[in-house]
Formats: C-alpha cells, structure tokens, sequence
C-alpha cells in the first residue's frame, strides 16, 4: 500500500512538472513571438503600403484602372457602409455593452467598419475590381522593370507607359473571395465579445488572413506549387503579416477603402519587385532559390 506521504509527494510532482510544461510552452510562445515581431520589423514589410501610396501618387499612368472603376465602388461603398449602420449598429451595440461596457460604442464602430470593409471586398473583388487590381499590379512590376516576370502571365507591347505595355491575359488574374475565407471571418467574430484586446485580436486574425493573400499574383508568375507557396509564407509569417496589418487598417476607412485597395496592390507589387532583386532583407529562399528548393524536395 502506497503511504500518504509518497501520495503527496507524487501529487507534488506531477504539479510540477505541469508548470514547468507550461513554463516552458510559455517561453517558446514568447519567443516565437518575438521571432515574428523581429522578422517584420527587419523586412520593414509595413512600409509597402505607404510607399504603395507615394508610388502610386506620383504615376499617373497608374491611375487609370482605379479611376475607371470609382464611380461604381463608391456607390458600392456608400450602399454597404450606410446600410451596414442603419441596421447593424444598434444590434451589435446591444450585445457588445453587455461584454464591454462603456467602451461598446467605440468597438462596434470598429467591427461595424470591419464588416462592411468585408463585405465591399468580397463583392468588389469578385465582380467588380478584379482585372483592374490585376492591370494595377502588372503595371507596377513593369514601371520597376520587372517586364521578364510579368511575360510569364500576359503578352507586354512595346512602349514607355506602364499600362499601355499591358497586353492580352496569359494566366487567371487574383483568386476571387473563397467562401473559406468568409467561414473563418463568421467564426473570428465572437472574439469581439473581449473588450478591446479581443477587437484587436480579431483585426489580427484578418490582417494575417489579407497578408498571406497580397503576393497571389507574384506566386503565379513564378509558377510556384502550393508547396512552394504554403513554404514561402511560413517562413516569413511576420512580414506578411505585418503588411496585412497596415494595408487592413487603410482599407477600413470609410468610403476610401478602394483607393487603399490599389495602393495597397501597387505596394505589394514594390514588394514583389524588390524581391525579385533581393533588396530585402528575404534573401535566404527567394524566388530562384525556393524555386531549387522545391524541385529538390519533389
């Protein structure tokens, strides 16, 4: 028969060694974490988008495609984001006081805007935005010379002008709206239930989900497989997401957000370019080097 003190005294081990597992889990959080943190911040992967912005600005061949579309997207936006607060506000504003108090009016505005940015996505990029954002993209890799990559998904003609050199669509543009990525938006919600470090958490989450998704046209340029892709992604998990965090906080505000969306794309596209020229700090398993990688691993 087993004693009481050695039933206390396996009792005492065990909670021991559950707190060292959890200690230890804790630390390789924090420290991937902070791997994350360290890997964005050396990419600078958040200035994209501002320098989507300046780049954008300053080449008006660029404009065309975004002005071509901005009437319908801003009557799009206007309908979505005026009906979005007539008849979502108050609800959402009622449950949300319940988990956040005072602080409720605010968070629903937020999750109101982020709502509505959704839902203008999804419809705009699937019907309406789509092969502008495309044209937009293209154009910006050949402004930064880059015209050896985007033959591998479009005829180019001759010329000096960006948008004039694009030709007739070699490969399908952006993949359209998944119904997964929607799922997984449902599913994030209740987190707005937290106040404020769960609104945050939930723009996080988004912000990932945009990051992962700004370089699907770069990716099928370079003929990458999944594999390569789904590689690629992980390994630079922080940058991506770190741009996804700025360019989804530009695209939530109200009635700008398609002027976000280009930038946003033309900023992708810089990004895309300079690591075709491996002026990034992701050197290591760049586009040529992955592309080795892969075929070995196959």
């Amino acid at each position: 028969m087993f004693h009481s003190g050695e039933l206390t005294g396996s009792s005492d081990y065990d909670t021991g060694t559950d707190e060292t597992d959890l200690s230890h889990h804790s630390r390789e959080d924090y420290q991937q974490a902070r791997a994350l943190v360290g890997d964005a911040a050396k990419s600078r992967a958040y200035l994209y988008p501002i320098k989507g912005i300046v780049f954008f600005a300053l080449n008006r061949s660029l404009w065309r495609p975004f002005l071509s579309r901005l009437g319908p997207y801003f009557l799009l936006s206007v309908a979505v984001t005026t009906g979005m607060f007539a008849f979502t506000y108050v609800p959402q504003l009622t449950v949300l006081v319940l988990f956040n108090g005072p602080l409720a009016v605010f968070t629903t505005v937020l999750l109101v805007l982020n709502e509505s940015s959704t839902i203008i996505n999804m419809i705009s990029r699937t019907w309406l935005l789509q092969d502008a954002l495309l044209d937009t993209f293209d154009g910006t890799l050949v402004a930064k010379n880059a015209d050896s990559i985007v033959r591998e998904g479009r005829q180019l003609q001759p010329g000096t002008d960006p948008m004039q050199k694009l030709g007739r669509i070699l490969k399908s543009p952006f993949d359209r709206f998944s119904p997964k990525a929607l799922i997984r938006y449902v599913m994030y919600l209740p987190l707005n239930f937290i106040p404020l470090v769960g609104s945050a958490l939930f723009v996080l989450i988004q912000a990932r989900a945009r990051g992962q998704n700004v370089h699907g046209r770069y990716f099928q340029l370079k003929k990458w497989s999944s594999y390569q892709c789904r590689d690629w992604l992980k390994r630079h998990s922080g940058p991506y997401t770190a741009f996804g965090l700025v360019a989804t906080g530009l695209e939530m505000i109200p009635f700008a957000s398609m002027f976000f969306s280009f930038t946003n794309t033309v900023g992708a596209a810089l990004w895309a370019a300079d690591i075709e020229t491996k002026e990034t700090s992701m050197t290591n398993g760049t586009a040529p080097n992955l592309r080795e990688t892969a075929k070995k691993a196959e």
